[in-house]
């Protein structure tokens, strides 16, 4: 809970798993192609039953892959994890939309 928020998500080598129910707390590494492995963070991350995800930023493809498996993206989120869960609690987080996406991974034709 204490581990800081990643800045670049798909990087990050885990990712907590907050079961708000019951208070457990799971940590499971970052398997995707990103980390040497296979497969996308939201695929990693559907597998594992989240329905909510709180990050600092996210791209547009990101977030259309997390919308497709029904999982709500919350971006904004600094400091600690447990910063994050209490900023979301909060309503300090926003929903991620492409308005809001990162445009720092974004591709442009004829741009290298």
């Amino acid at each position: 809970m204490d581990e800081a928020v990643g800045e670049h998500f798909g990087r990050v080598p885990t990712y907590t798993i907050i079961d708000e129910e019951t208070g457990s707390v799971e940590i499971i590494q970052n398997t995707s192609h990103h980390m040497g492995g296979s497969g996308y963070p939201p695929e990693i991350l559907y597998n594992a039953n989240v329905d909510i995800m709180l990050c600092s930023d996210l791209g547009m493809r990101a977030i259309r892959m997390f919308e497709e498996r029904g999982i709500r993206v919350y971006i904004g989120a600094s400091g600690t994890v447990r910063d994050a869960i209490e900023q979301w609690r909060n309503g300090m987080l926003q929903e991620a939309t492409d308005e809001n996406a990162c445009r720092r991974h974004t591709f442009r034709r004829g741009k290298k």
